[in-house]
């Protein structure tokens, strides 16, 4: 143990003698989760909406009105010519065309059923998506209402009154994007920060020459490796906490679940990237190659880590790749305890895989660790 100490207190002798630890542990942790949080933000404000109208009668003028009415869709143009929307369309000045049938009122009256053309530009598949959705949904609700109307002054009223659906948002009312995005992104850049620092570690020591000094002292490989990961797994938790704070501060996030648990998760996901960091280490010549091979790592981690999309929507083979993926049990798990609230139990699976993977990357860290003595 006497050994162990005297490494553990050369590392952070070695580590805060860097200036550039600082500034990481503090600074660029709350700017990256700023700019991230408000950046990474897949929410659609605005959709721009062309409409066609061909029948300039009361219905169609309601139905606009409507559509207007809701502040995510802009209307950009109107016209009465299909060409126009469709010009419109391809210069990328709408999203969607919305094409109202001449006669459409007298057809309605007549027929009870007129039929609606909407043209929506999918290159932005998410604008796509939340744009037709929402546009499909007034539509439905006009035509409900329109339907009520023709019921109670053209034929019988309804014996049954109609159904009304009243929902509530779970976990994050508001449906706040930064709710959902900031402990995501806390877990990933705590991950990728803590694994780019520890896979320069021995490299660095290899470059500047120490690392000979190490191998022929009478000190053991475990000692050397358990004796690197201390100093880091300590920025990590600080980093952690300076995260949460920021976070709480500025964007208020919620904490429902227990903040213990979280740092016991922390600790044991800190041990699994700390030993992949090392075994990146022990490969690697220089701290440019550390630098690339851990780049390649955290890219695929980050995209497979459902940061950004859900892993349920992933091709099978994907969604594999993501059970040895650190980031995702890091992302999955602080939004499942910090915006749920989930106890132990619910996330014991999450706990398990950490486990396994810090026994696997430690154990593989210190046998490929080249000690010459």
């Amino acid at each position: 143990m006497r050994v162990l100490y005297y490494i553990i207190r050369k590392e952070f002798v070695q580590v805060f003698r860097n200036k550039a630890i600082l500034p990481m542990m503090t600074i660029l942790p709350i700017v990256q989760l700023i700019i991230l949080s408000y950046a990474a933000n897949n929410e659609v404000k605005q959709v721009n909406i062309h409409i066609n109208d061909q029948d300039h009668s009361h219905f169609s003028r309601r139905l606009i009105q409507k559509i207007q009415a809701v502040d995510i869709f802009h209307t950009t143009s109107s016209s009465t010519d299909h060409q126009d929307g469709n010009t419109a369309l391809l210069d990328g000045l709408a999203d969607i065309v919305l094409n109202i049938p001449p006669r459409a009122e007298h057809t309605l009256l007549r027929t009870r059923a007129i039929k609606i053309q909407l043209l929506v530009n999918a290159i932005n598949g998410q604008a796509a998506t939340v744009g037709s959705g929402y546009l499909n949904q007034i539509i439905i609700d006009y035509n409900k209402e329109i339907r009520s109307e023709l019921i109670s002054g053209i034929l019988v009223k309804p014996k049954l009154s109609p159904i009304d659906i009243e929902y509530s948002n779970w976990y994050n009312p508001e449906l706040d994007y930064k709710t959902f995005m900031v402990p995501g992104l806390l877990g990933e850049i705590v991950t990728v920060l803590v694994m780019l620092l520890t896979a320069m570690n021995i490299v660095r020591e290899r470059e500047i020459g120490t690392i000979e000094q190490i191998n022929v002292s009478p000190i053991k490989k475990w000692q050397f490796i358990i004796g690197k990961m201390l100093p880091f797994l300590v920025i990590g938790m600080i980093l952690m906490i300076v995260g949460l704070v920021v976070g709480k501060l500025l964007f208020d996030i919620p904490i429902r679940g227990s903040i213990w648990l979280v740092f016991a998760f922390l600790l044991i996901s800190l041990m699994a990237i700390l030993g992949m960091g090392l075994l990146i280490s022990n490969f690697a010549n220089t701290q440019q190659q550390a630098i690339f091979i851990a780049f390649f790592f955290v890219l695929i981690f980050i995209l497979l880590s459902g940061l950004f999309t859900p892993i349920e929507s992933m091709p099978l083979w994907a969604q594999y790749l993501t059970i040895p993926n650190p980031i995702a049990h890091f992302v999955a798990f602080m939004r499942n305890v910090l915006i749920k609230g989930s106890e132990f139990s619910d996330v014991q699976y999450r706990f398990m895989v950490m486990g396994i993977l810090a026994i696997v990357f430690n154990s593989l860290a210190i046998l490929t660790y080249k000690k010459t003595t």
